[in-house]
Order: C-alpha cells, then sequence, then structure tokens
C-alpha cells in the first residue's frame, strides 16, 4: 500500500489537499483564511472540506515530518546547542545570564 492510499479515494487532487492542510497546520490561519488563499489561487474548495481533511490527513502528514526530521537529525550532525553568557545590570544589581539556543 502506497502512502498517499488513503488520498486517493477523493475527487481533489492530492497536492491540493496537502497544500491546504499545511497552510493550516504551519502557518497562523483559520480555515477560512485558507480558503480565502486557496480561492485567490483558483482553488474553489469550502473551510469545512480543509477541516476535515485536517482531521482526516493530520496524523498522517505530522508522522511524515516527525520521521523525516528524526532521518535528518540522525545522519546529519548531532543536534548542537550554543550557550551564550552575560552580565545584565537590573536595579543597579550585576546578575549572570545564561542562555541556551538550539541549532534551529
Amino acid at each position: 500500500m502506497t502512502k498517499d492510499a488513503p488520498i486517493k479515494y477523493f475527487r481533489t487532487c492530492r497536492e491540493i489537499i496537502r497544500l491546504a492542510v499545511m497552510m493550516y497546520v504551519r502557518f497562523p490561519l483559520s480555515l477560512r483564511n485558507v480558503e480565502d488563499l486557496l480561492h485567490e489561487r483558483g482553488i474553489d474548495i469550502s473551510h469545512e472540506s480543509v477541516r476535515f481533511w485536517w482531521q482526516r490527513f493530520g496524523p498522517m502528514f505530522d508522522a511524515e515530518i516527525r520521521k523525516k526530521r528524526a532521518e535528518c537529525l540522525r545522519s546529519g550532525p548531532q543536534w548542537q546547542w550554543h550557550l551564550d553568557e552575560m552580565f545584565v545590570k537590573i536595579n543597579g544589581e550585576r546578575h549572570y545570564l545564561w542562555r541556551a539556543v538550539d541549532h534551529e
């Protein structure tokens, strides 16, 4: 069974479904905003379709993204942390501040 097997029974193209779900998940957009953005691109769908696709295919896309991210982390350089140290003056008192930032 291919990874797009659940999508193949829908009339809408799988790229449109993937685009709509990714726009809704990735950016802070409402369902109606996703509907409007797709309408500007010439794709006429309902916000209810986006909600249905998100509920149905969201977990599948999430697992796919997590798998790719884990493979990338395992194959490439390992997770890196950078430590930033500095002195900060607060109300006339010097405090030592540490900040840890990951590679992303």
